[in-house]
């Protein structure tokens, strides 16, 4: 493992140790892992939501009615629960 140096205002550095004593995390370090963690796992989730948006728009429009495609949706799911014994 590197080591970084960060700069932060103080009222950040006192936030930081506060999280870090919460017992949730060992030390600061682990707090601001944690934090990265976080961020990278929301921004893999953003960009597929970006993806899945533009499959969407690029499907173009449907001839089906709102109802139906819910209900086709509706119905797929029931049956992946049942697939899975749910």
């Amino acid at each position: 493992m590197t080591t970084m140096n960060v700069s932060l205002p103080d009222q950040m550095k006192r936030w930081v140790e506060v999280q870090a004593h919460t017992g949730r995390y060992s030390n600061a370090s682990d707090y601001v892992r944690d934090l990265i963690r976080r961020d990278q796992e929301q921004t893999v989730k953003i960009v597929e939501m970006q993806r899945l948006v533009s499959e969407g728009l690029g499907s173009g429009i449907s001839d089906q009615s709102m109802v139906a495609i819910l209900n086709f949706f509706r119905l797929q799911a029931e049956a992946k629960k049942q697939d899975h014994g749910l």
